[in-house]
């Protein structure tokens, strides 16, 4: 099963989720730790690409006047630890 950072996530979880909707199966880690599996789901009626709105986030997100959002602070509101 290949890995896939949580950065390399961050920066492209379109593209992960498209690999994954084709079928692959991929281990999601942080900080070198495995960290959850991510694989198709099968049986289950997914709604069309499309009209994901996961995958529409970038059309949908706005610019913050305090600037860019540090990964410290997106682990503490995740995980809540830094």
């Amino acid at each position: 099963m290949k890995t896939v950072t949580m950065l390399e996530f961050r920066r492209n979880a379109e593209g992960v989720l498209r690999r994954v909707a084709k079928g692959e199966r991929l281990l999601l880690s942080h900080r070198g730790k495995p960290m959850a599996r991510l694989e198709p789901l099968n049986g289950a009626a997914a709604a069309p690409a499309t009209d994901d709105p996961f995958l529409q986030i970038a059309q949908r997100a706005t610019r913050s006047p305090k600037g860019r959002t540090q990964h410290a602070d997106i682990d503490q509101i995740l995980y809540g630890r830094r």
